[in-house]
């Protein structure tokens, strides 16, 4: 079946306006056209839906029923053309922390060259941080991310945290090491985080893992004395929670934060975003 929106128009069209030479009017195009179209309905469908009289047409019981449908196609076609025409906006997915310190100034800066295209950050806690399911444009990448459908590029790397209950004896101190977490209990995000048990070395593993698939879980917990975490640098400033100290964490490799979109479908203005973010000032070294 091969069913032209301009069918369904020619079809809508004729209905309201009671001739198809009024229908051709409303259109813009020639009583002929339309009468052609509505034709080629009828065959592509197999049925006859409209009877033609000298004075006007009138639907078959079939023709009401396609003709209610056909309302119904293209409402939801002009929908379609509303939401493009209205998203005049490029979305920058992340699953944690955004860009931490970094975000606000990056917006500023990009609202000063595109005055009518603001960069929208949005939180979406899924692996391909809004990409996958079109809630994003671009995404905010931290954690190990194979899938090609998708291409990446390194802006920054950031240091990593370690987050404790401030009521705890390691909040005494001012920086902290993956082996002083070892002997607690470890928050860690499976699906998006950048914490594995790679960082822990071979003799001086976590005493349990608690896996937490929100941010905000991960600081109930971590308030409440009930884990430690690891984290990048960007959710100690994006995220300050009573009940949660950060302290840098010493000796742990930097992360390395990445840009991600659709390989075919690359969001316009990708390489300026791109050198805007990596001219942030990210502070960490390999």
């Amino acid at each position: 079946m091969d069913v032209r929106l301009g069918q369904l128009r020619a079809l809508v069209a004729v209905v309201d306006a009671g001739t198809f030479t009024d229908a051709a009017g409303r259109l813009g195009v020639s009583q002929a056209s339309v009468s052609r179209a509505v034709a080629a309905l009828e065959k592509e469908l197999g049925v006859r839906l409209v009877r033609r009289t000298t004075r006007h047409v009138e639907l078959s019981p079939a023709g009401v029923k396609v003709a209610a449908q056909a309302r119904r196609i293209l409402d939801e076609v002009g929908h379609l053309a509303r939401i493009v025409a209205e998203r005049r906006e490029i979305r920058v997915g992340y699953s944690w922390a955004a860009l931490g310190r970094h975000t606000r100034r990056l917006q500023k800066q990009w609202a000063a060259a595109h005055p009518g295209l603001p960069l929208v950050f949005v939180q979406v806690n899924d692996v391909t941080a809004g990409l996958g399911g079109g809630a994003a444009d671009v995404a905010v990448i931290r954690h190990s991310f194979g899938d090609p459908r998708f291409a990446t590029a390194e802006i920054g790397l950031e240091a990593r945290y370690a987050a404790v209950a401030t009521d705890s004896a390691l909040a005494r101190r001012r920086t902290l090491t993956v082996d002083d977490l070892a002997r607690y209990t470890v928050a860690i995000d499976q699906r998006t985080g950048t914490t594995t048990l790679d960082l822990f070395g071979a003799g001086a593993q976590p005493r349990a893992i608690r896996d937490t698939p929100t941010v905000d879980e991960w600081l109930t917990l971590i308030a409440a004395g009930q884990a430690v975490g690891i984290t990048a640098e960007a959710t100690a400033n994006q995220y300050p929670r009573p009940g949660v100290a950060y302290r840098a964490l010493r000796h742990a490799p930097p992360i390395s934060v990445r840009l991600a979109w659709w390989r075919d479908d690359p969001p316009e203005h990708l390489e300026e975003l791109l050198s805007l973010a990596r001219s942030q000032g990210w502070a960490a070294r390999r």
